[in-house]
């Protein structure tokens, strides 16, 4: 009898905590702290549904642009005009493609690159990269892999790496050396020969359909979209995401901060139901998280000689979502450190930030060259974080233009406006007309020495 006392007894507190609690009672400060973590942890996810937006709102592939699961090449590389992904790069041609395999998997297959270095980044709708074939990883053979969801059961053929990606909603950001216009014929040939297939068509004849055009559709810069987007916009975007898109494993404890706004993966939210307290923290969230997001763009990484290097929470990033906010804000798609670092310059020699009306110099010692396997460059910034019309439509400056050397070995690079002389103008990387700029070094594949912080770009020198 006592022991079927005691039984009962557990099981009545077994159902007691098993009846998951109601929201406790928040302050507006607390509402506030949340409905910031919120916006920062969102952040990532809204972006790239904007940026699905504008790339797919195409019937058929066009540059960067193509319908979902179809495969878009950069045939050139960008020019003042290109806004889709702010901070592109000029060493590389893009491949892009917007998935969704929530109804079964895609099936991608790549030719031997015969050397030339390329990777293929995939990114989850967190903007979480979670697989990475290429020159580096799974080397220069052809290969043939799916994408496939978080909850997809079933077989592949024979001969077909599975990739598991987070969520079904994703994107591939990728990038094939390429060495100069004279590449480009190159690059298309690898290029054209990639595929990508649903799995109900692999190994037949396919014909992708028509993507869906809106011609409403914004097709200004997805950053500066979602900078002016309201709250009631941007966090009702957020929760419709959260139903098919999960959180990763390790989000359990925001997840339980934003049940006390009313919000939780797949349920339903409404923002004009929400009570006032949770209404006006959330439309106070976006200024204040679009502050922080900014500044930690600025202020990420390891600073030494005006250069700021991030070798932390870049590609992946765990739970700093503050970071991950601000490299999706600057530069969505950034790759991990092992595939490349970006140190950024803000700032010259003496903590000046750079402006166009003055010249510099940036000078590498023979043991100082950016130390890779695969290749580097030197990239230029508008205030826009975008390229800028240049007389020479030079964007990006590195070791495979036919650059002077010193006779010591060392190398100098010079950064201004007007032409340095006819002597020097295959080392001159042109700042825009005016204003002020920001620069990014590009290290393709860096060795150890990068990767553990013992080598660090010399500083930019203002003549």
């Amino acid at each position: 009898m006592k022991s079927l006392l005691l039984a009962a007894a557990c099981m009545s507190m077994l159902q007691i905590y098993s009846v998951e609690a109601a929201p406790r009672s928040i302050s507006s400060q607390e509402a506030q702290e949340i409905a910031l973590d919120a916006y920062l942890y969102a952040y990532p996810m809204v972006l790239m549904q904007i940026t699905r937006d504008v790339s797919t709102n195409v019937s058929e592939a066009e540059g960067l642009h193509a319908p979902i699961n179809q495969l878009a090449h950069a045939r050139t590389f960008p020019d003042p005009s290109f806004t889709d992904v702010v901070r592109p790069n000029a060493d590389t041609l893009y491949t892009a493609l917007s998935f969704d395999v929530s109804k079964e998997p895609l099936i991608i297959s790549v030719p031997a690159s015969n050397g030339r270095y390329y990777l293929l980044p995939w990114l989850d709708w967190w903007t979480d990269i979670f697989t990475v074939p290429g020159s580096r990883t799974t080397g220069d053979e052809a290969q043939t892999f799916a994408i496939v969801s978080p909850d997809w059961k079933g077989k592949l053929p024979d001969n077909v790496r599975e990739y598991r990606s987070p969520t079904a909603l994703g994107l591939l950001i990728g990038r094939t050396q390429t060495n100069g216009k004279a590449d480009y014929d190159a690059v298309h040939r690898f290029q054209n020969a990639m595929k990508a297939v649903p799995l109900s068509a692999y190994g037949k004849d396919y014909i992708p359909p028509k993507g869906h055009v809106n011609p409403k559709q914004d097709m200004s810069a997805p950053p500066d979209q979602l900078e002016k987007m309201d709250a009631k916009t941007f966090f009702t975007i957020f929760t419709n995401l959260l139903k098919t898109n999960p959180p990763h494993a390790n989000d359990y404890p925001i997840i339980d901060r934003l049940k006390h706004l009313g919000i939780e993966p797949g349920k339903d939210f409404s923002f004009d139901s929400a009570p006032k307290i949770v209404q006006d923290a959330l439309n106070a969230a976006p200024a204040a998280g679009l502050k922080q997001i900014k500044r930690i763009f600025t202020s990420s990484g390891v600073a030494a000689n005006g250069w700021r290097t991030n070798l932390t929470a870049i590609g992946t990033y765990g739970t700093d979502y503050l970071r991950r906010a601000g490299v999706a804000y600057a530069g969505l798609g950034a790759n991990v450190v092992q595939d490349a670092v970006y140190p950024t310059a803000f700032s010259d020699a003496n903590g000046h930030p750079f402006d166009s009306d003055h010249k510099y110099v940036l000078h590498f010692d023979k043991d100082q060259i950016p130390p890779v396997r695969g290749f580097w460059s030197l990239t230029m910034y508008d205030q826009r974080q975008l390229f800028a019309a240049n007389p020479i439509n030079r964007y990006a400056i590195g070791d495979r233009d036919k650059l002077n050397y010193n006779p010591d070995g060392s190398l100098d690079l010079y950064i201004q406006r007007e032409s340095p002389g006819k002597a020097k103008e295959p080392n001159w990387l042109p700042t825009p007309a005016k204003g002020p700029f920001t620069m990014n070094l590009r290290l393709y594949w860096p060795k150890l020495e990068v990767l553990d912080g013992t080598w660090s770009p010399p500083p930019v020198n203002r003549i």
